[in-house]
């Protein structure tokens, strides 16, 4: 029986449940705030439907979006007049929604449908919405910050990769990771779980022990660090004037225009990523290696790594929801010679690996106390 800290400074024996109800009592921040935060955020995006709907310009799908990207989008044919009005009334019922989530302890089938609207409204604004320029404009941004000294690439980071129609793209990814905290918080608190670490008094489940997670997280960790391979082989095939699974006008056409090597670039960033992977599923992930001046021999802050991976996974996973939608699956030659094919897999690997690295390393819980 695990017993708080709390509990054997007092020299008492606690149960589960009174493990359980004291962290209860101790919320952690984000878990308190988690429901009041994606609330505002429906409220807010909401208005800005509202806005759209009564004529308001910066209407960000459909028409007011990049032409070339329409056909990538899941909303690339919405107008203002046929989506604003849906997007302010679904604004305002995620509102209300949220204050439910945040004041009421539902039991039961409410309890149920709640959960399901918002890990809904989690997914739709993560995956569903956003599109691969998310993953675009996370990818060269390093890019444009090591040429900028030298004035390459020869374009404006923030007017080619973050126009607005993608700055709102980030501002829905945004609402979808306030959504599934708001989602984990709510269902851990009703569910009599502990709501920094997820246990319960009955026992975790033997695939969340550090020795399970540390099998299924390492095959997962393989395959995240396998799949950017093929992607990059293909952009530096490029580079090397080889058209793989690229006419030979067009590869003529990326050498002329120079985009070749930012092409080049994200292939080389993909590589350095799935090496990072494998830190996810080996000792140098956990302990920082000799060759890092400093910090060598110090253990990895669980927090970094778990926060990076899940920042790509997120980009991944949205452009993966592209990859789907774009790529022609009843062609085998489509799919089989498509990097971006892969990509709904690559976002699924790294999640899970990213996933079994924080159950490997999560040790004990600071608030319930139970391991």
């Amino acid at each position: 029986m695990e017993t708080t800290p709390m509990d054997t400074a007092s020299g008492s024996t606690a149960s589960g449940s009174t493990a359980i109800a004291r962290a209860a009592a101790r919320r952690p921040r984000w878990a308190a705030c988690a429901a009041w935060a994606a609330g505002l955020w429906s409220l807010l995006y909401g208005g800005l439907g509202l806005w759209w709907a009564l004529g308001g310009r910066g209407f960000p799908f459909g028409e007011g979006d990049v032409p070339d990207a329409r056909y990538e989008s899941l909303l690339g044919h919405a107008t203002a007049a046929g989506t604003a009005p849906v997007v302010a009334a679904l604004g305002a019922v995620g509102s209300v929604l949220a204050l439910v989530m945040a004041r009421v302890r539902l039991r039961g089938p409410l309890r149920v449908v709640v959960s399901a609207l918002s890990w809904a409204a989690a997914f739709v604004l993560v995956v569903l919405v956003p599109d691969q320029r998310v993953l675009m404009a996370l990818a060269y941004a390093p890019i444009a910050l090591v040429g900028l000294p030298w004035g390459w690439p020869p374009v404006d980071y923030f007017e080619a990769a973050l126009p607005w129609p993608v700055l709102n793209l980030l501002i829905c990814l945004v609402g979808g990771v306030l959504w599934a905290a708001a989602a984990l918080a709510f269902q851990r608190r009703t569910g009599g779980r502990c709501e920094g670490c997820g246990r319960s008094r009955g026992g975790a489940p033997s695939w969340t022990s550090p020795a399970s997670a540390a099998r299924w997280g390492r095959r997962a960790a393989y395959v995240a660090f396998v799949i950017p391979l093929f992607y990059a082989v293909v952009r530096w095939a490029w580079v090397l004037e080889i058209p793989l699974l690229f006419s030979v006008e067009e590869l003529r056409w990326l050498h002329e225009s120079g985009m070749v090597w930012a092409g080049a670039g994200l292939a080389t960033l993909a590589v350095l990523g799935g090496v990072l992977t494998l830190g996810l599923a080996q000792r140098w992930g956990e302990v920082w290696p000799r060759w890092v001046i400093g910090l060598a021999g110090r253990p990895v802050p669980l927090v970094f790594p778990v926060a990076f991976a899940s920042v790509v996974t997120v980009a991944l996973a949205s452009a993966g929801a592209t990859a789907v939608r774009v790529t022609d699956w009843t062609d085998p030659a489509d799919w089989l010679a498509s990097p971006m094919a892969y990509w709904p897999v690559w976002a699924v690997a790294l999640g899970v690996a990213t996933a079994g690295y924080r159950l490997r390393r999560r040790g004990r819980c600071g608030r319930c106390g139970l391991l």
